[in-house]
């Protein structure tokens, strides 16, 4: 830990009037003309006395800065790798109440994306209603370190009590999205494609053809985002590309447009990526605070091209709402295996794997989903058929339904 040094205001005014006097005693000072004569001392020795008086009201009003510090806050360093939500919560200040204060207090001394820097100390705003920060749920408060804040970004949402939808992002084909019911009202869904941008992901060999994960990553998400809003679900996609819309093609060209949804590019370092769509959820996380909010990542594996592997989920170990969500959507696919290919049993599994950086840092409870092994050519017809990726989000969203109404009973 490299230190908090607080210094309250209770400690302050004795601290303030020592200096006043102090610093008001020695201005007012001053050794007479014929100081040396009355003592017996040489002038030269009068010079340095008066010197040292000047020098030592210097030191006190040049290094007592913190005695004039702002009464309503507290100096503290971050730890390595520490950024804003850890470092409030770690000094038990909800960053929904402090976050905002926090950032006008230390504007000057923030880095790029509002990150912590080692060598800079931070100013604390004092807390308001509550000292502690709050669960959002039992056990499911697992985000943190490390993750920046950005700028507000827009919403894909669904306006209250809406009929008919106008989103564009799903296409011309696609783009009007009929309402049929709210039975997902005041829920709240992040959906991430995995990778976009300038990495492609996993890379599968089809015929000729190479399939590239992000694509197919991505028309599963944004068609179980459209399943999600004709039932009442406000949904943000992380990721987006606003020229493919739904695709019903087997081969889905690969391109590098896709962006972030407050549309900044997607970055090419990795961790930049990571912690720029996390930050996204994040930030949307805290605006939805006490709504009932899940997120849902989409990926598609690479594995031995002959490893034929079902799709499984991952989970945060100390997230029960997350591994309630990912066991739900589980029991929606083992039902629907068993009604259209009884001859075959489905495998895929619920494990926890908490140190993937989404599942780790996203604040909402996380499912994060493995479609298959986009190697193996038994998997890519899973991906390749348009109707296929139609069944893989309505597969999904069925289970997100049922738990949703599970937890509202």
């Amino acid at each position: 830990m490299l230190g908090c040094v607080p210094l309250h205001s209770s400690a302050r005014q004795p601290l303030f009037n020592i200096y006043f006097y102090l610093t008001f005693g020695i201005r007012n000072f001053h050794f007479p003309e014929n100081f040396s004569n009355l003592a017996g001392i040489d002038r030269a020795v009068v010079d340095v006395m008066n010197f040292f008086k000047y020098f030592f009201l210097f030191i006190l009003l040049f290094s007592s800065p913190s005695l004039f510090a702002q009464t309503d806050s507290t100096a503290v360093r971050a730890k390595e790798g520490e950024g804003v939500y850890s470092l409030l919560r770690r000094f038990g200040l909800n960053p929904a109440e402090h976050l905002q204060a926090f950032l006008e207090l230390n504007k000057e001394r923030l880095g790029e994306g509002n990150s912590l820097l080692l060598h800079k100390s931070y100013s604390l705003p004092v807390a308001t209603t509550s000292a502690t920060v709050p669960e959002a749920e039992a056990g499911d408060s697992v985000a943190g370190a490390g993750v920046p804040v950005v700028a507000e970004v827009p919403a894909v949402e669904i306006k209250k009590e809406a009929s008919v939808l106008n989103i564009p992002l799903f296409g011309k084909n696609n783009a009007r999205v009929e309402v049929k019911d709210q039975q997902l009202k005041g829920a709240v869904y992040y959906l991430l494609s995995g990778h976009g941008g300038p990495d492609p992901g996993a890379i599968g060999q089809y015929g000729p053809y190479q399939l590239s994960e992000d694509e197919y990553a991505y028309d599963v998400t944004i068609r179980l985002a459209r399943r999600l809003m004709e039932h009442g679900a406000m949904v943000y996609m992380i990721v987006q590309d606003e020229n493919d819309g739904i695709r019903d093609g087997s081969i889905l060209e690969a391109d590098r447009d896709e962006t972030d949804i407050s549309g900044a590019p997607i970055p090419y370092d990795h961790n930049e990526r990571l912690r720029q769509r996390v930050s996204s959820i994040n930030r949307l996380y805290l605006q939805h605070k006490g709504d009932y909010q899940r997120m849902v990542a989409i990926h598609v594996d690479s594995r031995r091209r002959n490893q034929n592997v079902d799709v499984f989920f991952y989970h945060h170990r100390n997230s029960p709402s997350g591994k309630a969500l990912a066991e739900r959507i589980q029991d929606r696919f083992i039902t629907n295996y068993a009604r259209h290919q009884p001859d075959r049993p489905y495998d895929g599994d619920v494990s926890e794997r908490s140190g993937l950086y989404v599942i780790r840092y996203s604040h909402p409870p996380t499912v994060f989903i493995e479609l298959g092994n986009i190697g193996n050519q038994r998997d890519q017809r899973r991906f390749v058929l348009a109707e296929n990726r139609q069944a893989l989000a309505n597969w999904i969203f069925e289970g997100i339904l049922g738990q949703y109404k599970a937890e509202q009973q």
